[in-house]
């Protein structure tokens, strides 16, 4: 994820732009968790991440009180359309690595990262982004 931002943030990326990026990434990472733990497994882990990242980055604040339902990633994304790109950036860091550090807790680190191995897999954006800065 971090790389990814990193790309987006070189190439001069605008706050929504990095926000996007971001809310696909929890859009994976939930389908990948959602066979195994469910819709509200994910929604909760995702809930107690935002409680934990929030303490540093109040932009998060709000954010699962605005989702129109558990996995609704709209209120993440436009919380963070309305920071710097930067801080867009390293709120979603924060808030990824609170949840992955969650799930670890629950579940360990090898079958953490072994669920979560697809979420990192390049998408088509990516790519594109990748081969067009080359």
């Amino acid at each position: 994820m971090e790389e990814a931002l990193a790309r987006l943030l070189a190439a001069g990326a605008d706050a929504p732009a990095v926000a996007a990026q971001g809310c696909a990434l929890w859009r994976r990472a939930a389908a990948a968790l959602l066979p195994i733990i469910g819709r509200q497994g994910v929604a909760a882990l995702f809930r107690r991440s935002l409680l934990q990242a929030r303490a540093d980055w109040p932009l998060l604040a709000g954010v699962h009180d605005a989702a129109a339902e558990p996995l609704d990633f709209s209120g993440l994304l436009d919380a963070l359309a309305l920071a710097t790109p930067a801080d867009a950036a390293r709120a979603q860091v924060a808030l990824f690595d609170a949840f992955c550090t969650l799930l670890a807790s629950l579940i360990g680190s090898a079958l953490t990262d072994r669920l979560l191995l697809p979420v990192w897999e390049p998408t088509s954006t990516d790519r594109a982004t990748r081969g067009h800065r080359q």
